[in-house]
């Protein structure tokens, strides 16, 4: 079981599939009430990534106008003390709770690498409570620290708790595939099979070869579902690489989006992954 843990640290494209005449169609008000909101981004840090500028302040204001329930993040800063006395305008609260300030009522945050200064990791932002969470260390060297941030969500009018699983792999072949594994063992262990799940990150899988593995889960990723391909993320300003992902089990997939242009391009090297699901 996931314990909880005191934070004390501080344009969407239509889908292309066909619809299913099998199920039954739903009324607009079950469809509200089913719907669901993700996204996930590697915010850098708060730093644009050729200038090196501060930009927490700005990427604040547009995930908002995302409008997610649920926002999945990597390299979260939750301390520094050389970024707080370089930048006059650093926030006094970790990057998630100023994130999440006035619009995510809930957020948890894994501490994955620690250093001199500081430390940063995943953090996961939630409109809707968040019952229990837990950080997972999935890291298989001294160089690369990673884990798993697994929360609990409680949505309202739903029979079973929401499972989230934000996650940030290693940029070596073996690494991600010995940290998948994990991954997978602590979904196969710990999320029942009813349960409606969301695992999203950086997976950096360029070469896509960690889907084997991950369809033994009864996943499916929300780009390859709606548009056929799973979605170019990286560089930000010209994506070429597919580095980012969300996956779903139990949903049916609405919409997805790249969030892309000028805008979003100066925040972080990452574009932003956006989706809208319907619990099934």
């Amino acid at each position: 079981m996931l314990e909880r843990h005191t934070i004390k640290e501080s344009t969407i494209l239509p889908t292309t599939m066909a619809p299913d005449s099998s199920r039954p169609k739903r009324s607009a008000s079950e469809r509200k009430a089913n719907g669901l909101a993700v996204a996930t981004y590697n915010i850098h840090k708060g730093f644009s990534r050729f200038n090196g500028r501060m930009m927490i302040h700005h990427l604040r204001d547009h995930l908002r106008v995302m409008g997610a329930d649920i926002v999945f993040l990597q390299e979260v800063v939750g301390s520094n003390t050389r970024h707080a006395r370089r930048h006059a305008l650093w926030p006094d609260s970790p990057q998630h709770e100023f994130l999440a300030d006035e619009v995510w009522a809930d957020f948890a945050y894994g501490k994955n690498a620690v250093y001199k200064e500081g430390h940063h990791g995943n953090a996961i932002l939630s409109r809707y409570p968040i019952l229990k969470w837990d950080n997972e260390d999935i890291s298989t060297n001294p160089i690369e620290q990673r884990g798993l941030l697994h929360a609990e969500i409680a949505i309202p009018g739903w029979k079973r708790n929401l499972h989230c699983v934000c996650v940030h792999l290693g940029l070596f072949a073996g690494a991600r595939r010995r940290q998948v594994e994990a991954v997978c063992d602590r979904i196969e262990t710990l999320v029942p099979r009813k349960a409606p799940l969301v695992l999203a990150g950086d997976f950096n899988d360029w070469r896509d070869k960690l889907t084997d593995r991950l369809n033994e889960l009864d996943v499916h990723e929300v780009f390859e579902t709606a548009h056929g391909r799973i979605a170019r993320s990286f560089p930000a300003r010209l994506p070429i690489l597919r580095l980012d992902r969300i996956y779903t089990r139990g949903f049916e997939v609405t919409s997805a989006k790249v969030h892309r242009g000028h805008g979003w391009a100066r925040l972080s090297d990452h574009a932003p992954l956006a989706a809208n699901l319907a619990l099934r």
